[in-house]
């Protein structure tokens, strides 16, 4: 079989090994040749293309990024977009196509397997909350960084007696947060799942310090939201300008400055922010990144030549399986109350709280 391959949204870590398993198991086992489209769905739009073979992978499994490269370009939004995506698939003489990304890019695919096209998804977004699978590759190793900073901070703000808040990546979703907030022991953690309170913050921050803990860590996904002081289940995510991508997304950032500022103001305690931003997203992966993306990439192949079109592969369990694409880009996979309940039962508790 011909099968074109694509990497599209933000770039993470395995990206490259989802590659080379793909083009490994279908050159060695299937017989079959490759086209990689560059840039994501740009690449289909205006034919940009490179030849995946045997040497065109090598050496690329540790390596962080995507030698496909990638953009955030929706098709669906241009004009005649998707017509001309399925010429290009045509004029390539592709029998299937796999494409790597989140729900925007699964999104494209599955509006693509409507026209006839033969799809397969695999799940790609940093934040983890791609609904349909347990684990998306990238994740683990973004979760080391940000715990590997927590790490760090915790050194300087104890040194310093100071508060130190840690803007993560999460724009609807706060597992990384939740995940590298436990792992690196932080005081609060704040996720888009459960808008908060700002005094509550501070009040937790308060009784540290009432028992002779002079400093405290404030983890804080970037899609946190601030209460609402009409209703306090709702709010609105910072961001730092009012312009959306093809996707209809607003470019997210400044929670942290904005809490630091106010817990500084409220407890008098000294407070600074760090964005780890673009950090999370790079570097190269970890080893269960390494597998799980190689999973990905074998079981993506498997499913094409097993004509498991308009689905995505996925992880559940232990187990790599097949879910229908409009499953998993129904909506995003939230962190769950039990994890939740974890971060609580390690945080100072306010008197409502204590049993």
């Amino acid at each position: 079989m011909r099968v074109g391959v694509l990497t599209g949204g933000g770039d993470c870590p395995g990206l490259n090994a989802v590659i080379r398993a793909v083009v490994r198991k279908g050159i060695l086992h299937y017989d079959d040749e490759f086209v990689g489209f560059m840039e994501g769905w740009r690449g289909v739009l205006e034919n940009k293309t490179m030849v995946l073979d045997y040497d065109s992978i090598s050496g690329i499994l540790p390596r962080g990024g995507t030698i496909l490269r990638t953009s955030r370009t929706n098709p669906a939004k241009r004009d005649g977009g998707l017509q001309r995506c399925m010429e290009t698939l045509t004029h390539n003489k592709l029998d299937a196509l796999i494409a790597i990304g989140g729900d925007d890019t699964n999104s494209v695919a599955q509006k693509l397997y409507e026209q006839g096209i033969k799809v397969v998804g695999v799940p790609k977004t940093i934040d983890n909350d791609l609904s349909g699978t347990d684990f998306c590759f990238g994740f683990d190793t973004a979760v080391n960084t940000a715990m590997e900073a927590i790490d760090r901070v915790h050194t300087t703000a104890e040194a310093h007696q100071r508060v130190m808040v840690v803007e993560v990546m999460g724009r609807d979703a706060g597992w990384i947060a939740m995940y590298s907030g436990i792992a690196g022991g932080a005081d609060v953690i704040l996720i888009p799942e459960k808008p908060f309170d700002i005094e509550e913050v501070a009040e937790r921050i308060r009784l540290r310090h009432a028992r002779g803990r002079y400093f405290s860590v404030i983890v804080v996904a970037e899609g946190a939201k601030f209460a609402s002081d009409v209703d306090p289940t709702q709010g609105a995510p910072v961001v730092t300008e009012m312009g959306k991508d093809e996707f209809g997304h607003v470019r997210l950032g400044g929670v942290g400055q904005i809490l630091a500022r106010e817990v500084e103001r409220r407890t008098g305690l000294e407070t600074r922010y760090v964005v780890l931003g673009h950090i999370q997203r790079g570097g190269s992966p970890s080893a269960f990144d390494r597998v799980l993306a190689s999973r990905y990439g074998i079981g993506a192949i498997d499913m094409v030549h097993r004509g498991e079109f308009g689905c995505m592969v996925a992880l559940r369990g232990n187990e790599i399986v097949s879910v229908p694409l409009t499953e998993a880009i129904n909506k995003n996979r939230l962190v769950d109350r039990a994890l939740i309940d974890v971060a609580l039962g390690l945080s100072e508790p306010l008197k409502s709280e204590k049993k």
